[in-house]
């Protein structure tokens, strides 16, 4: 009998985990909060990496759809200093393949594929050890019974729960995000600014990163230490109310730099939280946890490359691993546990220089890792 295997959240690690199980021809119940694919915005773009986030998708046999969609261009990383002087502009090779740019809307759609996502079913807890096997509770008060749920439903995980009693803390540094359409024609000198890829300024306990998306939508994140309740909150507040406090903010910051800010749309806020460096957990019996659920850290450009690789990694050993599921959840999250621990200490050391008092740390870190 084939198992009856769940998971929660549709994300980047939901949906990997779901089509390399139907790759394998393996059905798995695909439980999603949202009420369809374009509920809300799908964010921004990623830069999926060779080893990471580009193996997931070779692993579901759809690397070479990522080839055509992706923007190799994107990786192109251009750092100014408060007063607009560029102090760094490494453009990639034509060949570099080391780290393309997508678009998330590109990518979700991609893995969703052929795969039947069960829209609005909201989970608001599991609980494993049943006599039927781990207890599904839904929103509407229905219940389901499965053999393995995999909580694949982000930060503020409901699965987390029947594993982990570990909540995410705040990191210190909140990100407000904005942003520009049709950048090219509308903005022509902020597109030729930024370039092909990202911008990035850093200045004292503060920093602003515009990062290119395709179809000339450009992201742009402030990001800046203060108290969790120390700043406008852009989901309580009119767009202008928010953006005079950020260019209060970035008072004295180049002109071309701040028209960042003045041109962009809506302001979303988001607090920067993560779990402890080496979060991990007593196994648990038919529940497990993939991505940010498991491992949330600083959005530096792993969490979706380890998100897509934890699902790709747990589907092929429930498919062709040993037959009893629970072997191969607990060699699977052995293995996560190390690698998503090594990544953890990675960004969290990397926020640290990149929102920090000396904004010389935010370029050496730079340095190190794309060198100019």
């Amino acid at each position: 009998m084939r198992h009856r295997i769940a998971v929660v959240g549709s994300g980047p690690a939901g949906l990997t985990f779901a089509r390399v199980l139907h790759r394998h021809d393996h059905p798995v119940a695909v439980l999603e909060l949202d009420p369809g694919p374009d509920a809300r915005p799908p964010g921004g773009t990623l830069d999926l990496h060779e080893g990471l986030g580009q193996l997931a998708l070779d692993k579901a046999g759809l690397l070479t759809e990522f080839q055509e969609l992706s923007r190799p261009e994107g990786q192109a990383m251009r750092i100014l200093d408060t007063d607009g002087t560029v102090l760094r502009d490494w453009r990639p090779r034509p060949d570099d393949r080391a780290n393309p740019e997508i678009d998330r809307g590109q990518l979700r759609d991609l893995l969703l594929g052929p795969l039947d996502v069960q829209w609005g079913r909201g989970v608001t807890r599991v609980v494993p050890g049943t006599r039927d096997g781990v207890r599904v509770h839904f929103a509407d008060g229905r219940q389901e019974t499965y053999d393995l749920v995999v909580g694949a439903d982000g930060a503020w995980s409901r699965v987390r729960p029947a594993v982990s009693a570990v909540t995410p803390h705040y990191t210190g540094v909140t990100s407000v995000e904005t942003s520009l359409d049709d950048v090219d024609t509308r903005h022509p000198d902020l597109a030729r600014l930024i370039g092909d890829g990202s911008l990035a300024v850093y200045g004292v306990n503060r920093a602003l990163v515009a990062q290119r998306n395709s179809g000339g939508h450009v992201k742009v994140y402030a990001r800046f230490r203060a108290p969790l309740d120390g700043h406008t909150d852009p989901d309580g507040a009119d767009a202008e109310t928010v953006r005079s406090s950020l260019l209060a903010r970035f008072d004295g910051w180049a002109a071309p730099v701040l028209d960042l800010l003045r041109h962009g749309t809506a302001f979303v806020q988001r607090p920067l939280h993560v779990l402890p460096v080496s979060h991990t957990w007593t196994h648990v019996p038919g529940v497990t946890l993939l991505g940010d659920a498991a491992h949330l850290m600083p959005p530096l450009g792993a969490g979706a490359n380890l998100a897509m690789l934890d699902g790709a990694e747990l589907a092929e050993a429930l498919a062709t691993g040993p037959a009893d599921v629970d072997d191969a959840v607990r060699a699977f999250e052995e293995r996560m546990w190390a690698r998503a621990g090594r990544w953890a200490k990675i960004t969290t050391a990397g926020l640290e220089r990149l929102v920090s008092p000396d904004p010389a740390e935010a370029l050496a870190l730079f340095d190190q890792v794309q060198p100019s």
